[in-house]
């Protein structure tokens, strides 16, 4: 099986314009990630998705000179950017991650991708979203190629092109849908925001960087939350937006699929 991790990331975020391109410790967010996401034993080949704006030509410039794969496709169907790209590569299995998540920790996509692989013949796509259980900031998902395709097909609606697997994810009846929650048992996903939206969260991320980065490059999951209990001030930084997510409004207003879901 042929894996292709995709982190998508343009320029033309309306709350933080250039947030991908923002600097810690003198790197661009956007290579602090996809570094931290190379570190994934099973994420296979990794490739930034950007769109064909002129904007977006140093997102481009980027991967290049930095010798990672990049692709240009539509700007704001990421549906059809994801497909074209995983034709592009030619994946057997596509790997979707978003550019504003700078603190993954590459155990968790390894957990997802895993899982995805043990149980490949028994579920169309699997995420770590649906339910959500990790401190937002973590989001993985990876789905067989057919039915990336097949919502690529499908799919008539701007949310769904937009957003690339709200289709899969709001039809259980037509996909075979996985999920792959945090095996602590808590619920860190609305009370912990590591992810990039506003400014805010690139003071916290920042931060978060200060202070473990030095040290120790390849920091954890578990490193972060040690140092939050150790500096409740950094934690507070970004709290007001806490529980911000883009589908949450979305996802209020389905029925009926938690307990159609499967569940690990």
């Amino acid at each position: 099986m042929k894996i292709l991790s995709l982190i998508q990331a343009r320029r033309g975020s309306s709350r933080l314009p250039d947030k991908v391109l923002k600097e810690v410790l003198g790197t661009p967010l956007l290579l602090q990630m996809i570094r931290r996401a190379e570190r994934s034993i099973l994420k296979g080949e990794v490739a930034v998705i950007t769109t064909k704006e002129p904007q977006d030509d140093v997102v481009a410039e980027l991967c290049e000179a930095n010798h990672i794969h990049c692709f240009r496709g539509h700007s704001t169907d990421l549906l059809d950017r994801h497909y074209q790209a995983a034709l592009h590569f030619g994946a057997d299995a596509v790997v979707k991650i978003p550019s504003d998540c700078p603190l993954i920790d590459p155990n968790i996509i390894d957990e997802v991708l895993q899982y995805f692989i043990s149980h490949s013949k028994e579920y169309d796509y699997v995420s770590n979203l649906h339910p959500a259980t990790w401190p937002d900031g973590n989001d993985v998902e990876i789905m067989h190629m057919s039915i990336l395709e097949k919502a690529w097909k499908e799919a008539p609606r701007e949310f769904e092109r937009e957003h690339t697997t709200p289709y899969i994810w709001e039809n259980p009846d037509k996909f075979r849908i996985g999920s792959v929650i945090w095996n602590t048992g808590k619920d860190y996903s609305t009370s912990h925001r590591w992810t990039l939206d506003y400014p805010e969260d690139l003071e916290f991320i920042k931060r978060v960087y200060e202070e473990l980065y030095p040290q120790n490059s390849a920091f954890t999951l578990e490193d972060i939350l040690m140092l939050l209990q150790q500096k409740r001030d950094i934690a507070d930084i970004n709290k007001t937006y806490a529980g911000e997510y883009w589908y949450k409004n979305h996802l209020d207003e389905l029925k009926n699929i938690d307990d159609k879901w499967k569940k690990k």
